[in-house]
Parts: structure tokens; sequence; C-alpha cells
């Protein structure tokens, strides 16, 4: 993916992001994750049925790059096993650490391909994933948050 690309996807993402917006509904997961050195604060809303991700939101501030990759994980789990999902974190996870991965899985996830090279950026970057880590725990019953 060339840099254009890269940084089409992100802003585009950026400014309007996928599934933007607060959930007030008992049916969906609710975590946060914040960055404690920068503004990154998102709540992260996902509905679950049988073990499929029906629907998910997220609000908050945050930077380009979380807003951003936020909203592509979005479009990216919405319709997707609990198990899927967890797949695609390792592998987006795998990505980021600059090991082997399936880039096809990926999809627009691969503008983030190189962001290592911005160490305070990989935060940024992996912040959606781990809320929904802890949104996905509270599925299983392992997580507390509401």
């Amino acid at each position: 993916m060339d840099n254009n690309l890269k940084r089409e996807i992100i802003i585009d993402n950026y400014e309007n992001p996928f599934h933007k917006k607060k959930v007030d509904n008992k049916d969906f997961i609710k975590a946060n994750t914040h960055n404690e050195s920068c503004i990154d604060n998102i709540d992260l809303f996902v509905k679950v049925e049988d073990g499929v991700i029906v629907d998910a939101y997220f609000d908050g501030e945050a930077c380009a790059i979380t807003t951003s990759a936020t909203s592509i994980m979005l479009k990216n789990i919405i319709g997707m096993k609990v198990d899927d999902a967890r797949v695609l974190m390792k592998e987006y996870y795998h990505m980021i650490n600059e090991e082997e991965y399936d880039r096809d899985m990926l999809n627009e996830l691969n503008a983030y391909f190189d962001i290592g090279k911005q160490a305070s950026r990989i935060k940024c970057a992996t912040l959606p994933f781990q809320t929904l880590e802890k949104t996905i725990k509270i599925y299983e019953g392992v997580g507390n948050e509401k």
C-alpha cells in the first residue's frame, strides 16, 4: 500500500468515522480505554448475539490515528464471530509488531503497517483493539466494565 493511499484511508476515516455515536442501550457491551499520554479516550459499544458481533459503535475524543483505526476496526468486526475478531486482533498486533501477518485479512487496517516507525503512535493505533478485547472479556464474563 503506497503512502498516499494510507494517508487517504486514515484521513477519510478520521473525518468521516464509521459508526461514531454514543449508544445508550443495555443490549450493547460498553468498554472504555484511554491513553494517559494524550487525548485519546474512547468508549466502544458492541452488541453480540450467538457469538457474532452484530453491531458496534464508538464515541469519545481521540487523535486521527485512534479515530481512524477504530472506524476501520468497526467496519471489519461487524458481522464477524467473536473468535474471528480475536484472529483479526492477533493479525493486527503481528502487523504492528512488524511480524508476519495475513495482509488480506486486515484490509484497510494495513494503512497502519509502519506505524511502529513512530513509537508514540503505537498506543494510538492499538487503543481500539485494546477496547475490543475488553468488550469480548465482558461478553465472556471475565471482564467487569459496563
